[in-house]
């Protein structure tokens, strides 16, 4: 690594920059990532804070503006590793039962990887795709959601348009689950990419929440197309038969 590349910020202070010299086997565009890691302030501030990634800040920065995890809420964090939107929802919903005289919520993290334990949240092993998924996750709850959230992505294949409908595809299936364990008036929060392949999920969110809203939090990197997309108000249908 090579030494700091010193600037000045302006303000009568210095600000430093990490310059990552290529190394013998690593690819240039891992030199780049390297070196933009080390150089986000965000990555810096997770580190501090205890967080376990920078997409801690994205979920705390969505609920800041449209307040969903609230006290005694019962959430569901699909594809939640490494675990930090599980942690910003920890105290939010008083999963730890730390507000005295607030209601205790339950948290709910799925992942197909094995995920370190974390305080105040129930994590499990489980493809959300599989038949019978849906049941086994409103009995670990204790009931249906009031929260699905998802940060989800898939592997990168190396071809953006790919890589683009993959993770509209785990948004639509996101959604579908969503449809099945959301209580009434409950809040669907996940990551959409822009390019056109996101109208058919935003139409049927449309059909079945009271408001779609979009935004780009200020941790999703600028040069990222992606936005996240929160629906509230969710109408459930009523079941064939009924009057």
């Amino acid at each position: 690594m090579a030494g700091d590349k010193r600037r000045t910020s302006g303000r009568g202070e210095r600000d430093l920059k990490v310059r990552v010299k290529s190394a013998k086997g690593r690819r240039l565009s891992s030199t780049r990532w390297l070196e933009r890691q080390l150089n986000d302030p965000y990555v810096q501030r997770a580190k501090r804070e205890g967080y376990r990634g920078r997409a801690a800040y994205k979920i705390l920065e969505l609920d800041d503006k449209f307040r969903f995890l609230v006290p005694g809420a019962r959430v569901l964090d699909l594809g939640c590793a490494p675990g930090g939107w599980c942690q910003v929802a920890v105290p939010r919903v008083n999963a730890l039962g730390e507000k005295k005289g607030k209601a205790v919520g339950r948290i709910l993290g799925i992942d197909l990887q094995e995920v370190e334990p974390i305080p105040g949240v129930e994590l499990h092993v489980l493809d959300f795709l599989e038949e019978g998924a849906d049941q086994r996750i409103k009995d670990w709850l204790g009931g249906p959601a009031d929260v699905v959230m998802s940060d989800m992505a898939a592997a990168s294949s190396g071809h953006k348009n790919t890589d683009h409908l993959r993770i509209m595809a785990l948004g639509e299936a996101a959604a579908a689950l969503a449809g099945e364990i959301l209580e009434p008036g409950g809040t669907f929060v996940a990551k959409v990419l822009a390019g056109g392949a996101e109208g058919a999920l935003l139409a049927q969110l449309k059909k079945d929440f009271s408001n779609v809203r979009h935004m780009k939090p200020p941790a999703s990197r600028q040069d990222s197309s992606e936005k996240f997309v929160v629906a509230t108000g969710f109408r459930r249908e009523p079941e064939k038969g009924s009057s």
